[in-house]
């Protein structure tokens, strides 16, 4: 068990509420060691579990003077430089700044204009020991050391339930909307900031900062909004369905290209460019139909003609003049070329008219 001659604390992390001196409390002291007290912090002296003395910031030597109560308590039964036990508690007075807070799962609250919404907050606090023992004999306990990371956890869970109540009852109070909430962050924070302070102050802890930063709604919410503030940007349905229209169809000529997925993804824009169209088409007036065209005065039939023919060489049928092959026979009707000199035959013939090759 050592015997302090010198008894401080430092703290590197800046993260430290309380921290005991030595932190598993086997220190052993005497009236004479030194214990050195920075700006920031106090000092409390602890035996048998009962916090008794406190030092403010400064060098002293303990003597019967400035830790009477320890003294009494212990009753040296060896004089005045005998050690005895006792833990030293350092306790931070320091600000902690940016702490962060958030709901952890959206809540839930009646709107006047969307019904019920799903909400999430977040923001900033700050906050500093001000009932230093409250804080060692409500929190502290037997415990070596208190961060901030250790009552963050509950410190976030009351601040969560005031902020809900805070926004729901001034969203009932003025009838406002979700919409309406990003001007009420200034007086937002300041009532939920008088609503925690019985919280932390039930700690040893004063609430010194809180602000709320940002309170959103949804995404598909979200979504809703753009395509609504959307309609009202282009000054009707008509306009925002055109304009949206055209949109998707240059989308889908940059994404779509000559690939498979460009084909799908062109496909797709144009089925919805349909529906988009349609309803644009609800949005315009009608159109009226063209007059019917007058009736022209008929012309007198003429006879009907005679169409010429011409008699297969084969079978002797009757044949229209423009056709090439006989229909009941087969036999070319378009009079042949020689072979060997080009020169047009009759059909039929068996050598060549004019140079006399044979033909078959």
């Amino acid at each position: 068990m050592p015997l302090l001659d010198i008894v401080e604390f430092v703290d590197p992390s800046g993260k430290t509420l309380v921290a005991r001196v030595p932190p598993d409390g086997n220190g052993e002291l005497r009236l004479g060691s030194q214990c050195i007290v920075r700006e920031g912090q106090l000092a409390f002296f602890a035996r048998d579990g009962r916090f008794l003395d406190m030092l403010i910031p400064g060098r002293h030597t303990l003597t019967s003077n400035n830790i009477p109560l320890l003294i009494d308590f212990i009753k040296l039964p060896f004089g005045s430089k005998s050690p005895f036990r006792a833990d030293v508690y350092f306790v931070s007075l320091h600000q902690h700044t940016d702490l962060k807070w958030g709901t952890p799962q959206p809540i839930p609250m009646r709107d006047a204009q969307f019904g019920m919404v799903r909400l999430r907050a977040f923001g900033t606090f700050i906050i500093q020991v001000a009932e230093p023992r409250r804080l060692l004999t409500a929190v502290v306990g037997s415990r070596g050391r208190l961060t901030v990371q250790d009552v963050e956890e509950q410190l976030r869970s009351s601040i969560v339930a005031r902020v809900a109540d805070v926004i729901a009852e001034r969203m009932r109070e003025r009838k406002l909307s979700v919409l309406d909430l990003a001007t009420e962050y200034d007086e937002l924070s300041e009532m939920a900031h008088e609503a925690l302070k019985g919280d932390f102050a039930a700690l040893g802890l004063q609430l010194t900062r809180f602000y709320i930063n940002t309170i959103s709604v949804p995404e598909e919410l979200e979504r809703r909004l753009d395509q609504v503030g959307g309609v009202a940007a282009f000054g009707g349905l008509g306009d925002y369905t055109r304009f949206k229209a055209a949109e998707a169809l240059h989308d889908a000529a940059r994404a779509g290209g000559d690939s498979a997925v460009g084909a799908g993804i062109g496909l797709g824009a144009g089925m919805n460019l349909g529906a988009l169209m349609s309803q644009a088409l609800q949005q315009q007036p009608p159109v009226q139909p063209p007059a019917p065209p007058q009736p022209t005065p008929l012309q007198p039939a003429t006879a009907p003609t005679q169409a010429a023919t011409k008699i297969c060489p084969r079978c002797s049928a009757a044949m229209p003049v423009n056709a090439k092959f006989c229909s009941e026979c087969g036999a070319a009707l378009s009079p042949a070329a020689c072979p060997q000199c080009g020169q047009a035959v009759t059909p039929g013939a068996k050598f060549c008219s004019e140079c006399g090759a044979a033909l078959k």
